[in-house]
């Protein structure tokens, strides 16, 4: 694959992300009232849009939310508004994770990637792939853009989606003819592969597995390294 056809691939796996942040920034409008002020405003403008966008046609995300920034000075406390497709039965229902910091279920999503990193940074992330052991069970990327108001930061906006919605929505763009090629995050665990010898969640050590950087994905922290026929990764 020659460098032009490398940036190309990069340019169409970032058309699928942004796909899925298109989705969560329309969150922001109806985020903001509720996590502005806990106290009076509902959260039913904010589901109404997280339902609508989550029925969808064609919808690659199976949740989407606001997760709220704790602000003990305000009295407001942990606060997930969070709707989701159930996987068994395919309807919308509301995620009730234990919140309670007593409670050994307690779930921290202060801790948690996807959540700290837009804290940290101001700016949106991409988390997986990972099991999704708080909520649906699956094989998930998590998509997160922070919810701020006067440069405050106020919570997270985001979307769940299956690695196998994310796949299948790629190569179908790519068409059948792609060259081969492995993605990698940040952490060097392999996104997406279409290569037979490398798995989607194989973590590649930079030392022994790859050779170089790769070509950067835009606006997330993926690289793209292309496969040759003997199933070697090329720099990129």
């Amino acid at each position: 694959m020659t460098a032009t056809g490398t940036a190309l691939l990069a340019a169409d796996v970032a058309a699928v992300v942004e796909e899925v942040f298109a989705e969560v920034h329309r969150l922001q409008a109806a985020a903001l009232p509720v996590v502005r002020d806990l106290a009076g405003a509902g959260p039913g403008r904010l589901e109404d849009a997280a339902r609508e966008l989550l029925a969808t046609p064609g919808q690659l995300a199976v949740g989407l939310g606001l997760i709220v920034a704790p602000r003990p000075e305000d009295g407001v406390g942990l606060r997930l508004l969070w709707w989701q497709v159930d996987p068994a039965g395919g309807r919308l229902v509301a995620l009730h994770p234990d919140l309670r910091p007593s409670s050994l279920g307690f779930y921290d999503y202060t801790s948690t990637e996807w959540f700290d990193v837009p804290r940290c940074t101001g700016r949106r992330h991409v988390v997986g792939p990972y099991v999704d052991v708080h909520g649906t069970g699956r094989y998930l990327f998590t998509l997160t853009e922070p919810v701020l108001h006067g440069g405050r930061f106020l919570g997270v906006v985001g979307a769940d989606v299956p690695v196998s919605r994310f796949e299948a929505s790629l190569l179908g763009l790519l068409g059948a003819d792609v060259s081969p090629f492995v993605l990698v995050n940040d952490e060097g665990r392999v996104v997406l592969s279409t290569s037979a010898a490398r798995l989607v969640g194989a973590l590649l050590r930079p030392d022994t597995d790859l050779p170089g950087e790769g070509t950067p994905v835009a606006g997330v922290p993926w690289r793209l390294f292309p496969v040759d026929g003997a199933d070697r990764l090329l720099r990129g």
